[in-house]
């Protein structure tokens, strides 16, 4: 698997959380939600999966949305947390946290067979 495919794959995981951080600050628009991620690391995150996201927080109430004219150009469509957005972003970290804790923890423990294993069915 190629590390362009592999981090594209981490990222649609965690997106979403990304894109409610993205928001914490306070209202902004698409464009600018996706500079954001590119500086922070993410690469370029394309209209196509990042406006089809924010209209599923749109839909699940989590974002609000209010057109604002632009500076001598066409208006923008800012979007802002909800208090369930919020609440949203503070679960989702800590949810995040545990999982890559638990994560980091299984891929340098040493060896497979010092991670935790599931108990395996008794062979006949």
């Amino acid at each position: 698997m190629s590390t362009t495919t592999q981090r594209s794959e981490w990222l649609r995981g965690v997106l979403g959380l990304c894109v409610l951080r993205a928001m914490a600050d306070g209202p902004t628009y698409g464009y600018a939600i996706a500079a954001d991620l590119a500086r922070a690391g993410f690469g370029d995150v394309k209209g196509g999966t990042l406006y089809p996201l924010l209209a599923r927080l749109e839909k699940n109430e989590l974002v609000t949305v209010e057109w604002r004219a632009g500076a001598g150009g066409p208006g923008r469509k800012y979007f802002s947390l909800t208090d369930a957005g919020r609440a949203e972003l503070e679960q989702g970290i800590t949810q995040w946290q545990a999982f890559s804790s638990v994560v980091t923890g299984y891929l340098t423990s040493g060896s497979a067979g010092d991670a935790p294993t599931s108990p395996r069915p008794p062979t006949p």
